[in-house]
């Protein structure tokens, strides 16, 4: 089958194309990305700026034309924390249908921490247990399980967007206000209680870890190849985390590349990192590049087994 897949987030609007065989491994045809900040404001609003709603369905226009040049056999397109916390998601869903014909799906926080597992497990081998980190744009989901399943997950309303327009008046914020983003990330994790250690590896999706990951190794733009995979260890996120915490975002974005459409949120998402990684006790973390919409991916295949299984075309 060839799947596509797309992620509306907070931040991002990911597409995935995907050639799937039947032992689920997946050949990519198309894994692109923009940056329409759909959740700007959401978080003090609780509703979507008409602004990011039109970049965003631009975007989607975009996907809309690539994917039919690959004929796809499914299409799912997937809405997140911003669009979830929304007031007049309603208006967006149908708005996106009347402009694109796509069907935006608003997933729940458990449903969103499900199939991100899915997802990061896709690329791993199979006999690991894993912790997996998918820190969004408005929220943040922490698993864990393994091949057999999902033993805990949570869902956190807190992102990389959410805690920059809470908590980072100033640009770079003083230190008063991280101290109060800390606080708010500490309080949320308090709230998902504790995950056992045991021959368990923390992986890291989304674009946080990503782009540690391309500055870890002074590249300037992004290569898959690089970063999936790549151990951060923790001194190495210190280290990063220092020079950023020092730099406007203008001077974060002359960085690499890959600080484009992130380098006013890289340092939320980095201090979500570093306290996930002290609450549970890690000192490293594996990237990986993939995360929910490959995890989607995998769900359309399922059900088309199942759908085939029951008798349909």
């Amino acid at each position: 089958m060839i799947i596509t897949a797309i992620d509306v987030g907070t931040n991002t609007v990911l597409m995935l194309v995907a050639r799937v065989e039947v032992d689920e491994s997946l050949h990519v045809l198309d894994d692109v990305y923009r940056v329409p900040r759909l959740g700007a404001g959401v978080d003090a609003r609780k509703t979507l700026d008409p602004d990011s709603v039109a970049r965003m369905i631009a975007v989607l226009d975009e996907y809309r034309i690539l994917a039919a040049s690959r004929a796809p056999d499914r299409i799912v397109v997937c809405g997140t924390s911003a669009v979830r916390d929304a007031a007049d998601r309603d208006g967006l869903i149908a708005e996106v249908r009347r402009r694109t014909g796509f069907v935006l799906e608003v997933l729940s926080g458990d449903e969103e921490a499900f199939w991100s597992f899915q997802g990061a497990r896709s690329g791993l081998s199979r006999h690991n247990r894993l912790v997996v980190v998918d820190i969004g744009g408005g929220s943040t989901e922490v698993i864990l399980g393994d091949a057999m399943g999902i033993d805990s997950r949570v869902s956190m309303d807190i992102g990389a967007v959410r805690l920059t327009e809470r908590c980072f008046l100033h640009d770079p914020p003083l230190d008063a206000e991280i101290g109060a983003a800390e606080g708010l990330i500490d309080n949320a994790l308090g709230a998902a209680g504790t995950i056992p250690r045991s021959a368990v590896q923390l992986v890291g999706v989304a674009g946080t870890p990503t782009t540690l990951a391309t500055l870890a190794q002074g590249l300037t733009s992004f290569s898959q190849q690089a970063v999936a995979g790549y151990i951060l260890h923790r001194a190495e996120i210190e280290r990063i985390w220092n020079q950023l915490r020092r730099l406007p975002s203008a001077g974060i974005a002359r960085l690499s590349d890959v600080m484009h459409g992130r380098a006013d949120i890289i340092l939320a998402g980095t201090l979500i990192l570093r306290r996930v990684m002290d609450r549970y006790g890690f000192d490293s973390v594996t990237v990986s590049e993939r995360g929910l919409r490959y995890g989607l991916v995998l769900r359309e295949l399922w059900r088309g087994a199942v759908h085939r299984e029951g008798g349909g075309a």
